[in-house]
């Protein structure tokens, strides 16, 4: 259960598609800063379609409201379901919630995101994966155990499609991020080496 005072765990509507694509964008120019190859608004068009997709799936949870209620910056993660996840912040525990009110709560703005699926690429493994593929808050509203509320969240919804293990990617160059997850049991799994290759090499 989140905190009643605190911001709601809830699932999105089609409305609000175009402002979890717009805090997708700031977050991922946020993270052309620690080495994403991702762009920002060159990928609004995809980003868009991939948030309508999840919102209709049921893929996506959003943090709304709480104290201190207002439009603001974003937090740090990454990812359109395919790359980097990176960071978030704060501590805690949260949950989505289908009590009566939800309504007046769920027209509040929007102060986080988090996404995620259980994954789907046609090889046969030992276990069954939950993928966290962005996991987003504003700013202004880190120190509200809001980042916490959401993975937890998502984490449960994973646990209820089937998954017995969750995985999630964050830039190596994010420590912030690779703390966050660390302390939330997050062990390292596999490491991506990268060279770059000059021109006539």
């Amino acid at each position: 259960m989140s905190n009643p005072e605190g911001p709601r765990i809830v699932a999105p509507t089609i409305d609000d598609v175009e402002t979890i694509t717009d805090r997708w964008v700031e977050l991922a120019r946020d993270q052309r800063r620690h080495g994403s190859t991702l762009l920002a608004s060159e990928n609004r068009s995809a980003v868009r379609e991939w948030v309508a997709r999840s919102v209709v799936t049921g893929e996506l949870l959003v943090a709304r409201g709480g104290e201190g209620d207002g439009e603001g910056g974003d937090e740090e993660t990454d990812g359109t379901g395919d790359e980097e996840t990176d960071g978030t912040g704060d501590e805690g525990d949260g949950g989505k919630d289908d009590e009566e009110g939800d309504e007046a709560v769920d027209s509040g703005p929007i102060v986080g995101f988090v996404a995620f699926s259980i994954e789907r690429e046609g090889y046969e493994r030992d276990r069954t994966r939950g993928v966290v593929s962005n996991l987003f808050v504003s700013p202004s509203r880190r120190s509200e155990e809001i980042g916490s509320a959401l993975l937890a969240a998502a984490e449960r919804e994973l646990v209820e499609a089937g998954a017995d293990a969750v995985a999630l990617e964050a830039l190596a160059d994010n420590e912030r991020a690779r703390s966050f997850y660390a302390d939330r049991g997050y062990d390292l799994h596999r490491v991506e080496l990268r060279k770059e290759i000059a021109d006539g090499e």
